[in-house]
């Protein structure tokens, strides 16, 4: 997005749209696939001829994996900017040019939702073959056993009698 016009005079207010050209976002935790998008309105001040205030929203829909069972779920992102840059901030801004993408794809991460399920009565995967028990059961010894006392059921299984 060009900034020109808002850079070169000190008091200068802007507001713009744009359009988001991300198609997925990637962190540490993984990557995720963006099904769709709605552009970022945008309102740019320019406060004291040296750093620009940058307030806007947006909206994702982004693939996040149930955390039971792992499927993707299409989990909306309302995304609320709120940015104080410098002129020469150059994770986002270029010359004359604000990164409006990458802007979005850092913001993002502060309204990632805390946990994503695909409903509520998701019965998740098997701790021990890793099948996903919504779809069918699976053929593993199951016990409602405290999984730290594991290693005491394995001692009394070697001592059943046949």
């Amino acid at each position: 997005m060009d900034l020109t016009e808002v850079i070169l005079e000190k008091g200068k207010v802007i507001q713009r749209e744009a359009e988001i050209t991300l198609t997925e976002l990637s962190y540490k935790s993984g990557t995720y696939p963006i099904v769709s998008r709605t552009p970022v309105r945008l309102t740019i001040e320019n406060e004291d001829g040296k750093q620009l205030r940058i307030k806007g929203d947006t909206s994702l829909k982004v693939f996040i994996p149930c955390a039971r069972c792992l499927e993707p779920v299409a989990s909306r992102l309302e995304i609320q900017l709120e940015a104080e840059l410098g002129f020469k901030d150059q994770d986002y801004i270029d010359g004359y040019n604000l990164d409006v993408d990458q802007l979005v794809h850092d913001e993002a991460l502060l309204f990632w939702p805390e946990r994503v399920l695909c409903s509520e009565t998701c019965k998740g995967l098997c701790s021990t073959c890793g099948q996903n028990l919504n779809n069918g059961s699976c053929r593993c010894r199951h016990t409602d056993l405290d999984p730290r006392m594991a290693k005491v059921l394995d001692i009394f299984s070697n001592f059943k009698e046949v």
